[in-house]
């Protein structure tokens, strides 16, 4: 038997484009001669298509999309991923052959957690579905069916299936690859057959989706593996899957870059932009994000403008220059000091005998943010902030300054990381792309004279530990002082956290990276007296 993993990147509600897609990669897999082609969870709408399950003309538009692939199913046996409305809604899996859909397969287990909120739309199943394909007996699951130990995996393996298939959209975050291969080789391992994963690929919102789909042998040794981040087909002959080879996972660091690239990338294709603006200050964290722009868009679409102020020192208004030299970039200097002095002195009467302060610094920054929503408006270029998550997990970021935006491309990154992202794309270019001079300086936001990072924050090296642990892990205060935290940082760091929610939630869409990231993942009230 020839297996084909049809790795594809839908876009969700696109139902005409994922059909093209679809029928494109069954199309390629009889070329093989595969007998029998798999594609991803719920591939005919996209995934995750959210409140488009409550519009019952989307459920039937898909369900006639779908009959048109099955009637091209001639010679090959298709299992593809679909909304079922059969009195109640399920995700499922339509088994597609000889021109017409033959059964269907229904996801047992729903994920709610997370990222996940199946249970608002689809009811669970519950029947067993086997399929004969070229003398071999294929059992079906669908994502979560197979993350959790016992049935349907074990079931299907007492029925007799030989081999067991699984279509799944399992959303990436570091260490994600790793830790889904290590949950296959297990239900392969404990029910004594092979198993085979087609995983989506792309950015979808927040989510991106990592493919490396799986054949795995049934001792749970994986066998052969799809490359992440882009569109496959890899075919496998059951009798020699070691064949096929292992593609690469790539460390952490390169798997976070491949997710930026693609979510990014993705984002503007998919909601229609021609290119970017990044507002560049000469900092690390705009130089990253327009480093990663042009590898996911190429230079003619990356511009980049320079709003420098009077505090903006040569050295980081040489930087901004120099790195969009060094991308091959559009580069434009505005300089916003005309705009702050009028701005300031139409304020002048209602600051009368008030100091300067932080009003100051963030109106400085809003300026800025309307004259790059102006570019944006103008040329119809998404403007894509460069703020990253230490700053947006404590606040020190500008609610509509440097906060404005369309996509938030860092918003999943500590501070650390983007300095180890920023000497990760000078290694892979083999040559400087962010300035070195940018990768050495203290961050700095240049909102008034000798300001520096620090000034408001711990070092981000001590910062980003506590976030991590907070954030990420839930831990309390007295947990965290009990790790071995500096109790002041760790007070200091909760109570920014705590009160910057109101920002957060106002934040842009950008790309999640890690299990627990703010907007889909952390979802905590505005509103809220508790502190722990």
């Amino acid at each position: 038997m020839r297996l084909a993993l049809a790795q594809i990147d839908p876009t969700v509600g696109d139902l005409d484009g994922n059909r093209v897609l679809i029928l494109a990669r069954i199309d390629e897999a009889r070329a093989t001669g595969a007998d029998l082609v798999l594609l991803p969870e719920l591939a005919v709408t996209g995934y995750p298509p959210e409140d488009l399950l409550l519009r019952p003309g989307f459920v039937h538009a898909a369900r006639d999309s779908l009959e048109r692939i099955a009637s091209e199913t001639q010679g090959i046996v298709a299992l593809v991923g679909v909304p079922l409305f059969d009195g109640v809604l399920y995700n499922a899996c339509a088994i597609c052959v000889d021109g017409r859909i033959a059964g269907w397969a229904k996801k047992w287990h729903l994920p709610n957690y997370g990222v996940f909120d199946e249970k608002r739309y689809f009811s669970p199943g519950g029947e067993l579905a086997v399929v004969d394909v070229a003398g071999t007996k294929v059992g079906i699951t669908i994502c979560e069916d197979m993350w959790v130990p016992g049935p349907p995996t074990t079931d299907l393996a007492a029925a007799g299936a030989e081999l067991i298939v699984n279509l799944s959209a399992s959303p990436f975050h570091v260490g994600r690859a790793q830790e889904r291969e290590a949950i296959f080789s297990a239900r392969a391992q404990e029910s004594g057959v092979r198993v085979a994963l087609c995983n989506a690929v792309g950015g979808q919102d927040e989510l991106i989706f990592d493919g490396h789909s799986l054949f795995i042998g049934s001792d749970g040794t994986v066998l052969a593996r799809a490359p992440g981040f882009e569109e496959t087909l890899l075919v496998v002959d059951l009798e020699r899957p070691e064949e096929t080879g292992l593609a690469a996972l790539g460390d952490d660091l390169e798997q976070m870059r491949c997710a930026l690239v693609l979510g990014l990338r993705d984002y503007v294709a998919k909601n229609g932009f021609d290119a970017v603006v990044v507002s560049v200050s000469g900092g690390i964290d705009s130089a990253v994000t327009a480093a990663l722009a042009v590898e996911a868009l190429g230079p003619d679409r990356v511009h980049c403008v320079s709003m420098p102020s009077r505090y903006s020192s040569e050295e980081t208004r040489a930087d901004a220059r120099r790195l969009a030299e060094n991308l091959g970039c559009d580069f434009r200097e505005l300089p916003i000091e005309p705009v702050v002095e009028t701005y300031t002195g139409v304020l002048a009467e209602s600051f009368a005998g008030r100091e300067p302060d932080v009003a100051e610094e963030n109106l400085q920054a809003r300026i800025r943010g309307t004259l790059a929503m102006a570019l944006s408006n103008k040329f119809g270029w998404l403007l894509v902030a460069s703020g990253n998550k230490s700053e947006l997990s404590v606040g020190y970021a500008t609610l509509y300054g440097d906060m404005a935006g369309g996509f938030a491309l860092l918003k999943d990154v500590f501070k650390t990381d983007v300095f180890r992202l920023a000497r990760h794309l000078n290694e892979r270019a083999g040559r400087e792309l962010v300035p070195e001079s940018t990768i050495d300086r203290a961050p700095s936001a240049e909102l008034r004279e000798g300001q520096l990072d620090e000034d408001s924050l711990p070092p981000y090296s001590e910062l980003d530990r506590v976030l991590e642990a907070y954030v990420e892990d839930d831990r309390s205060l007295d947990e965290l002082s009990a790790d071995g935290f500096d109790p002041e940082v760790v007070a200091r760091a909760v109570a920014l956290i705590d009160r910057a929610e109101y920002k957060r939630r106002q934040a842009p869409p950008g790309v999640r990276l890690r299990p627990k990231a703010f907007g889909r993942d952390r979802r905590t009230p505005i509103t809220n007296r508790w502190r722990s």
